[in-house]
């Protein structure tokens, strides 16, 4: 199933996507279910917005894939690093990824967003599922040049807008077998394979869980090999999962 938010005019909802067409739901189907009001619009006539708002946190995984199948046959995958980002920092599917003024290097690599369903807190490998509502695109941004200077992500990845996620969130992805894919401006710059994780999803959910308490609607970011690639205003950011969809974002420099 894939859940999108959408505006029409003034009015916001969620529907289920059914083709070309969204079956609108009467709420936020996390909460309220997947009931339907009986209307159906058509795609080409709404604007999607991002999927879902945090409660209250993004959780990343820094570096959470190996580069090549060999490097993970010979590597050790250790424990998860954690990252976190507001829930200030998400946009949704065209929204701009506005440049901080002042900071010249920033970086966008595409990601996996595991969107969890319910309040998670030591959640056990083998029920990791139960938590997990679906899955999104997402792009993690990051001002490199002030991680560099911090020592710390925390203020280089917590700018407003450097957490897109959309366009929709699949209940039924089958995330072991996805493949992320970028580009800037047209050109190619990323293909990771979700194979190449140093943790599995349930694993990533258990240990996350296991440190932060969860709530619906939080989104653990995670299945690339952490070679973001610099952008620069007016370049256009896509990363594309097959399965799940495009994310499309322009980049534009604070004014």
């Amino acid at each position: 199933m894939k859940i999108a938010r959408f505006s029409r005019g003034e009015i916001i909802a969620f529907g289920i996507v059914d083709e070309d067409e969204l079956v609108v739901l009467k709420g936020d189907p996390m909460f309220a279910g997947y009931d339907p009001t009986g209307e159906r619009v058509a795609l080409h006539d709404v604007r999607l917005l991002v999927p879902v708002i945090p409660r209250s946190k993004i959780v990343g995984v820094a570096n959470a894939a190996f580069l090549t199948a060999h490097e993970k046959a010979d590597g050790e995958p250790g424990e998860p690093v954690l990252f976190l980002k507001p829930n200030t920092a998400v946009v949704g599917p065209g929204d701009p990824i506005v440049l901080p003024a002042g900071v010249n290097d920033v970086r966008a690599e595409g990601v996996l967003g595991i969107v969890i369903g319910k309040i998670a807190k030591n959640v056990p490998v083998e029920q990791a599922a139960d938590v997990i509502l679906g899955y999104t695109v997402g792009i993690d941004v990051t001002a490199h040049e002030l991680q560099e200077r911090d020592g710390q992500p925390a203020r280089a990845k917590g700018f407003d807008s450097f957490c897109p996620l959309g366009p929709i969130i699949d209940t039924e992805f089958d995330a072991a077998a996805a493949v992320i894919r970028g580009q800037v401006n047209g050109v190619d710059v990323q293909s990771d394979d979700i194979a190449l994780m140093r943790h599995s999803i349930a694993e990533l959910v258990s240990f996350v869980s296991g440190v932060f308490t969860m709530l619906p609607g939080d989104v653990i970011l995670t299945g690339a090999s952490g070679r973001a690639r610099a952008i620069a205003d007016g370049d256009t950011v896509l990363v594309e999962i097959p399965g799940i969809g495009t994310l499309s974002n322009p980049v534009r420099r604070a004014r």
